[in-house]
């Protein structure tokens, strides 16, 4: 079953066609990356309007990535039915819907409003990821699908590295002050609504652009687009016994958590270790972190057409675990500051390169193996609540060895990959009766 406009990806014309939406893709990348990585600036705010610990500031992160969870396998169940481009509209819409709540969470200076108002946004994120990731790479000859998300990812990295910078000018420029000891409760609501307030502009800005994005990508709703066959709820279940996409998307789910977990972290920790003594200064340091991703995207791109995927995912997560215990454990001052922000650069090609060996010769399952792989990004709820819970108990530093630990699974599953012990997903997938 086939969508209205959609073509085969080996009809006639539709190669090209397609391949023309792919600068519009890139864009959403650049979108939702440029959005996630706001919450990173928003953390240290909230953490001082609201006086919060570690682990309660994790909430940002834990309501954002949770709509990944909660919405990623009925997005999957959306997308196949109505289509990759219908589907990305629809996101684009609910993204735009959370940003416009970040308005009266401010005028009630309520922290429980802002988290609902991230999880709304990331849950509009989700359905855009879910229908993007698997489109990039179907956009084109599917030897290059590797390459062609990586490059994709590295546009997103392009949002992640401007991201902070735009968060640190509109929200961090203006201070992050605490509540004075012994306000009473008139006072300090008047407060945490003044200093709430920062927020609300940024994010009326971010609306209109995706409301502008929205448009745009229903006026080219009718191109042709690979196919996707509509998913079934059963058909997860089936998807997950293979162990190609159930060990990615367990790799999806511990690298997304530990690169969020770094990145929450990075303000508080170059203040720690004596970076800086700027929150401002320390949150445009955050669009080095992401920056340096954006350089190993666009290098891994290239990289990727030689060496075997696998490898690089391998090599790549060592790099980024060594790093985060370095960080943790013996250093200081700038060099501390250089090894942490020098994750980014090992991060880069992680997500796309286990995505796309993860969805390796599922064909039209795709969009299945899709939801799955995006409902995996939970991680980035998980793990850095676990991290904020250990920096409490132990200290932000030596709580950097948990997103380490996750690097090392991470290494296991492409080696696993790279010496052939977990194969592509293609005879698994379509043995199945009507698939």
């Amino acid at each position: 079953m086939h969508f209205a406009g959609q073509q085969e990806p080996g009809a006639p014309g539709s190669a090209t066609a397609s391949t023309r939406l792919l600068p519009l893709v890139i864009a959403l990348f650049f979108a939702w990356g440029f959005c996630t990585v706001l919450v990173d600036v928003l953390i240290p705010k909230l953490k001082a309007t609201f006086s919060l610990g570690y682990a309660e500031a994790m909430l940002t992160q834990f309501c954002f990535f949770l709509a990944y969870f909660i919405v990623s396998i009925p997005a999957g169940l959306l997308v196949s039915r109505i289509g990759y481009l219908r589907g990305i509209v629809l996101g684009l819409l609910v993204m735009a819907g959370g940003c416009l709540m970040f308005s009266p969470a401010a005028s009630m200076g309520w922290y429980p409003a802002f988290l609902a108002a991230l999880f709304v946004l990331a849950g509009g994120i989700t359905i855009v990821q879910v229908a993007a990731n698997p489109l990039a790479a179907g956009l084109g000859d599917p030897a290059r699908a590797h390459s062609r998300l990586t490059l994709a990812q590295a546009f997103n990295s392009v949002g992640t590295m401007l991201g902070p910078l735009f968060g640190s000018a509109m929200i961090l420029a203006a201070g992050v002050s605490e509540p004075a000891p012994g306000m009473d409760a008139a006072a300090l609501a008047a407060f945490r609504v003044e200093q709430a307030g920062h927020v609300r502009v940024p994010y009326m800005i971010i609306a209109a652009v995706l409301v502008l994005l929205a448009a745009l990508c229903w006026w080219v709703r009718r191109a042709p687009v690979p196919a996707v066959r509509p998913v079934n709820q059963g058909d997860y279940l089936r998807l997950l016994a293979i162990p190609r996409l159930s060990l990615g998307a367990l790799s999806i789910f511990l690298y997304v958590g530990a690169e969020v977990a770094i990145g929450s972290a990075l303000v508080n920790y170059l203040i720690m270790a004596g970076a800086t003594d700027s929150e401002h200064a320390a949150g445009n340091l955050i669009s080095v972190y992401w920056g340096l991703a954006m350089v190993g995207r666009f290098v891994g791109s290239w990289v990727l057409r030689f060496v075997a995927p696998g490898l690089v995912l391998a090599a790549c997560a060592v790099g980024a675990g060594t790093l985060a215990v370095l960080a943790a454990t013996t250093l200081e001052g700038t060099v501390a500051a250089v090894a942490i922000l020098s994750i980014g650069l090992f991060n880069s090609v992680m997500f796309p390169t286990i995505f796309t060996l993860s969805i390796d010769g599922l064909g039209e399952d795709t969009a299945g193996g899709s939801g799955i792989l995006c409902l995996a990004i939970v991680g980035g709820a998980v793990v850095p609540l676990l991290m904020g819970l250990a920096a409490d108990r132990i200290g932000l530093a030596l709580a950097l060895l948990v997103p380490a630990a996750c690097y090392g699974w991470i290494a296991c599953y492409g080696l696993l990959v790279k010496w052939g012990l977990i194969g592509a997903s293609r005879a698994t997938a379509t043995a199945v009766p009507g698939a």
